[in-house]
């Protein structure tokens, strides 16, 4: 198992209904905030973190991602791509990406972000979890919890004492920033189509989720309305 946390891999297959018209001629990560696209933010830190692997999966327009971000040279880290003809979901693209997330074959704990989160997270802090969870004897995961947004007031997971829950009367939202274990997806076909839900919450019952609450600057871009509050922002900080 290798603990060097150097692996990413960002979300970006779904087809972004609730961004339509927008989204008709351009795959979502590559709307833009700030001057730049959604995923160029999240690839910017993770390389400043010090990633040098980060593979992303698409599927609706995802040949304007490949065009658009090339290899990854031009921030000193390589890109990889997993193609999926229709969205896998998020375990199902990460089932389908495993070749690429160790490609030399070597179990691995590596981030997964969503293409359509931007956040100021410093993911350098996740590399003590990461030595953590790679020296469990089964798979865990650390998921980064923000406080509940407007658009989902009941939260996810509860968070107590540094563990997820899912039974504590306190819950947070689900930030879409996680640590995982190629592990724990060796028994899914690629090619399935699932989501990670599942595994969550088995996760979570064997206790083998920890995680944390990230109150920084935090935006799951959804709709237009959002994606101009973001940009606004962003553009009011230069």
């Amino acid at each position: 198992m290798n603990p060097a946390l150097t692996t990413a891999m960002i979300f970006a297959a779904g087809r972004g209904d609730r961004m339509r018209p927008l989204t008709d001629t351009r795959p979502k990560p590559l709307l833009e905030a700030g001057g730049k696209p959604l995923i160029v933010w999240q690839i910017e830190r993770l390389a400043q973190a010090g990633f040098t692997t980060v593979v992303i999966n698409h599927a609706w327009l995802g040949e304007q991602i490949e065009a658009a971000l090339g290899d990854g040279s031009r921030w000193g880290i390589e890109l990889r791509y997993s193609a999926e003809s229709t969205a896998l979901e998020t375990a199902g693209g990460i089932a389908q990406a495993l070749p690429l997330l160790a490609e030399d074959g070597e179990e691995r704990v590596f981030v997964a972000v969503s293409g359509d989160v931007y956040a100021d997270f410093e993911y350098s802090s996740l590399r003590m979890h990461a030595s953590r969870l790679a020296a469990l004897p089964d798979p865990g995961m650390h998921l980064i919890m923000v406080p509940n947004p407007p658009f989902h007031p009941v939260g996810d997971f509860g968070l107590v004492d540094g563990m997820l829950s899912l039974d504590a009367a306190s819950r947070y939202t689900f930030g879409n920033i996680g640590l995982y274990d190629t592990r724990m997806f060796r028994d899914l076909a690629p090619g399935t189509r699932r989501a990670l839900t599942p595994y969550y919450h088995e996760t979570i019952l064997q206790q083998r989720a920890s995680g944390e609450l990230y109150e920084g600057l935090w935006e799951n871009v959804g709709t237009p309305a959002q994606l101009d509050v973001l940009d606004r922002h962003l553009r009011g900080r230069h």
